[in-house]
This record gives C-alpha cells, sequence and structure tokens, in this order.
C-alpha cells in the first residue's frame, strides 16, 4: 500500500494511523478511531502492538516515510504514540 508523504499535520498523523494499522493487520481498528496521543504498545494500549508490529512498522517508514528507528531504545522512545512518531518524522526531514 502506499501511503501520501507529507510533513503538515493533521496529514502527517492520519498517514501514520493508516500505516500503522494496514502493516500490522490490526483490521479490527480503523485509522480515525486511533487518537494521536493513546498509547500504541503496553498494558494500557487498545490496539495492544508487539515487537513484530514494531518490526513492521519500522520497515515500512524506511520505505515510505524515509525514516529509520534503529535498535529497541529508539523504537520505544519515538513510537509510543502517533503524535511521537510523527515528531520524530518532521525533526529528521527537517534536519536533514
Amino acid at each position: 500500500m502506499a501511503y501520501q508523504f507529507t510533513l503538515a499535520a493533521p496529514d502527517l498523523e492520519r498517514e501514520l494511523k493508516k500505516l500503522i494499522v494496514q502493516e500490522t493487520e490490526k483490521d479490527e481498528f480503523l485509522p480515525d478511531e486511533l487518537s494521536d496521543d493513546e498509547y500504541l504498545f503496553g498494558e494500557k494500549s487498545r490496539i495492544q502492538l508487539d515487537s513484530l508490529d514494531a518490526l513492521q512498522i519500522t520497515v515500512a517508514l524506511q520505505a515510505h516515510f524515509g525514516v529509520r528507528l534503529n535498535g529497541d531504545r529508539m523504537v520505544r522512545k519515538h513510537m509510543m504514540t502517533v503524535r511521537d512518531l510523527a515528531a520524530f518524522i518532521r525533526e529528521t526531514h527537517q534536519s536533514s
């Protein structure tokens, strides 16, 4: 699936939600049902992503958004919420 590359809010957040739902095959969720601030991982998460999901998202982010999350620490820091992920993508593209 192709995702629209944009850094504009709220468009980037919308594209990230689509990517998360599609790439992790969480078909029971619609992208619009996810809030920008809800947890994606852990016991507080409704969507309950795991480490395999994180890997799938990381690969898709590199392919479609040109960003790399290297290592578990970076994933935990920047992929806890859609808002965190969007901020990381914007920061990466603005500094390059």
